[in-house]
């Protein structure tokens, strides 16, 4: 079962202020967001850190704030503070890398 959490404006900060945390920046008609959705579930099993979602229509401001202008993108977090940025469809394998890195 996947352990992705969603979130929004409200609760964003709490969420990713302790440890490694992948947000990913997204939108339901985003195709290529579709395709890293499965991606980021099997990720969210495998490692310790927190896999997050954030839904761009819905949250404009988290998107405006941390300068999201094509999806999807992720976002790493360490501790609070933004430590990566990855844009578009990226495979499982490469993610992991990149999270074991932090």
């Amino acid at each position: 079962m996947s352990k992705v959490i969603h979130t929004d404006e409200a609760s964003f900060d709490k969420v990713i202020k302790d440890g490694v945390v992948l947000v990913d920046f997204f939108a339901d008609w985003c195709g290529p967001c579709k395709m890293l959705a499965p991606i980021l579930d099997e990720l969210s099993e495998e490692v310790t850190a927190k896999i997050v979602k954030v839904n761009v229509d819905d949250n404009p401001g988290l998107s405006q704030k941390f300068g999201v202008r094509s999806i999807p993108t992720m976002i790493a977090f360490k501790n609070g503070e933004p430590v990566d940025q990855i844009i578009g469809l990226v495979q499982k394998d490469a993610l992991l890398e990149k999270l074991n890195s932090y």
